[in-house]
């Protein structure tokens, strides 16, 4: 493995090898030492050419924390909002030295395409494509379950919420399973790619009966901003069918995990008394995005992962 570019590059003895580092990782990090002299003298960039807060600011984090220079690439204030191409933009990179590129794109299949090309030598790591995968989401999740749940074998976790439009849908579908997790997707069907069974999920329109069976739910956004049309009546209709409030969680007779990617719309997919219960794990979520992303970088710029040649 040379890049992450989709959770399918990795086996399961390598998901799990990332899992375990970033476990140790974060018990240093935990420690007096905050700072690891890991990765000195490696130069990491961040290449974002799609508004992030999270995902962003824990790759920087993670980066830091190994020691690693790291630079920073926005499509708003660099060329890249002048039309500058991704070929023009990789050999910059490569001038500069760049070890990894962590790069989220508009276009699913960027960062393959720039992983593909002869432009630069650097690893290139998925910060999320298009609606295509973002699989460092994927990973933190499983790895966040792991923690609370202790293992994920035989265990059962549902996404529930807005399905065709969400690139951490299919990367969680496609981790969880390596990891020995049963999946079930729950929402609209206007909402739910054709085909989506095919990957070996069950699909469950009942939300209540979907809480029941789960040991984990994660509860997706309604991505408005991908949307070229309306997918259901109403945000108020959708919220009654879909959301996850109080009283439902209540009503369930077994305590569940609760998680969120973010950023939450607060009131339409889950409540503000959801999210800030013990049951949430969602700023759990967000501190392991870091550990996560170190070990990521960690076995990728220092070649640990990479295949002798």
């Amino acid at each position: 493995m040379k890049h992450l570019l989709s959770i399918n590059d990795l086996s399961k003895a390598e998901a799990i090898a990332i899992l375990d580092t970033a476990q140790e990782l974060a018990r240093v990090s935990d420690g007096p030492m905050k700072k690891l002299p890991t990765l000195r003298g490696r130069t990491i960039v961040n290449l974002f050419a799609e508004d992030s807060t999270r995902t962003r600011i824990s790759f920087e984090a993670a980066a830091k924390r190994l020691s690693a220079d790291v630079i920073n690439f926005s499509a708003k204030g660099s060329s890249i909002s002048k039309g500058e191409s991704l070929k023009d933009t990789a050999q910059t990179l490569q001038a500069m030295g760049a070890d990894a590129v962590i790069i989220r794109h508009g276009a699913s299949g960027a960062p393959a395409r720039l992983a593909a090309c002869e432009w630069m030598s650097g690893a290139v790591i998925n910060a999320g494509d298009g609606t295509h995968e973002h699989p460092t989401q994927a990973l933190l999740d499983s790895y966040s379950i792991r923690e609370k749940l202790g293992s994920l074998q035989g265990k059962k976790i549902v996404i529930v919420g807005d399905i065709l439009h969400s690139r951490v849908a299919l990367s969680n579908i496609f981790a969880l399973k390596k990891l020995g997790a049963e999946v079930k997707l729950c929402g609209p069907k206007s909402l739910l790619p054709k085909h989506i069974e095919s990957l070996g999920v069950t699909v469950e329109q009942d939300i209540k009966k979907t809480l029941q069976w789960c040991d984990a739910a994660n509860m997706l956004r309604v991505q408005n901003e991908r949307m070229d049309k309306s997918y259901f009546p109403s945000i108020r209709e959708y919220t009654q069918l879909y959301g996850l409030g109080l009283p439902l969680l209540k009503s369930l007779n077994k305590e569940i995990v609760i998680l969120h990617p973010g950023p939450i719309n607060r009131g339409v997919e889950i409540s503000s008394g959801v999210a800030d219960s013990d049951q949430a794990i969602i700023l759990d979520q967000v501190e392991n995005g870091v550990a996560i992303r170190m070990a990521i970088i960690y076995l990728l710029a220092s070649k640990i992962m990479t295949p002798s040649v």
